[in-house]
């Protein structure tokens, strides 16, 4: 039973929740970013290169043979996925970025000083009246 704790004790912690939830708008956001990049960026920039498919852009090394398929470095789906990398890099750099300047921003701020206690403020009534008297 201790073990079943100390696991839910693990998963409930608040980072492990955060982490969760990161993972998984990191996950849906890189298909986003993967899917603007194939099929808004490179169709363009594949037509200005003279009407290419970057998907389609490979070297043969060895044609197919019978039901064997062709053996084939896809340069084209590597240059896909390194701009991939690249907007995504770039995506996390500017929220990381943003997320700093406002944490240097809120630790900027002076912290406002306490209120003072209940027997602070006798005492200073006190010595007011003492001074007035």
């Amino acid at each position: 039973m201790g073990m079943a704790q100390e696991f839910k004790d693990f998963a409930l912690r608040g980072n492990v929740v955060d982490m969760a939830v990161g993972i998984i708008i990191g996950a849906a956001f890189g298909r986003i970013v993967s899917s603007f990049v194939s099929d808004v960026i490179m169709p363009p920039l594949g037509l200005l290169l003279g009407g290419v498919d970057f998907k389609d852009l490979a070297i043969v090394l060895q044609e197919a043979i019978g039901e064997t398929p062709a053996v084939t470095i896809s340069y084209g789906a590597f240059i896909q996925t390194v701009v991939d990398f690249v907007i995504i890099a770039m995506a996390i750099f500017v929220a990381v970025k943003v997320m700093n300047s406002m944490k240097a921003k809120q630790e900027a701020a002076p912290a406002a000083s306490p209120a003072p206690s209940k027997e602070e403020v006798l005492l200073s009534e006190i010595r007011d009246i003492l001074k007035s008297k």
